[in-house]
């Protein structure tokens, strides 16, 4: 977890949908990268796929895995730089899906499904990161939503909140 600037705690500098995603689409893009290699060589062997193409198609494919796993492994940190990175490295691999997706040689309707639902994905990943670099880089506290220690573990072992004898007034 991040380092809190002054005045906020760490609670305030994370956002766990933004978290749950990035993990839940780095396994969805092992799924992708193993998907999108096994019909790149399908259409290798069944159609006429030229080489020139399979060349660049398996090197864009190895560049998307590169970018993938920088994006993912380098947000843990939860701080407004790394998901500046992550909304940049977002937009770059969202570029190669398209790519995946409109301009291979042959795309077919597995192509169709599995992109359609990364890009899906990615689009809901750089939701929640421009709204956590958008939390993050705003001064203001947010106090409604703001869980401090006590809140969360009530009071510390030793001291004891003195009980209220007074009651609620009965309005019957």
């Amino acid at each position: 977890m991040a380092m809190p600037r002054a005045g906020r705690t760490a609670i305030d500098n994370s956002s766990i949908p933004f978290q749950l995603l990035l993990y839940l689409s780095g396994v969805l893009f092992v799924f992708y990268f193993l998907c999108t290699l096994s019909m790149i060589v399908y259409k290798s062997h069944v159609l006429s796929y030229p080489e020139e193409s399979l060349a660049c198609d398996l090197g864009l494919l190895l560049l998307m895995a590169a970018l993938e796993a920088l994006r993912v492994t380098g947000n843990l940190k939860e701080v407004e730089g790394y998901v500046v990175v992550n909304l940049v490295l977002t937009g770059a691999t969202m570029l190669l899906a398209v790519y995946f997706l409109a301009w291979q040689s042959y795309v077919l309707r597995a192509d169709l499904i599995i992109n359609a639902v990364l890009l899906t994905s990615y689009s809901l990943a750089g939701v929640l990161a421009f709204v956590t670099v958008a939390r993050f880089t705003s001064g203001v506290a947010r106090s409604d939503s703001k869980l401090s220690a006590k809140a969360l573990y009530g009071d510390p072992p030793g001291q004891h909140r003195p009980a209220s004898n007074t009651l609620p007034p009965c309005t019957h």
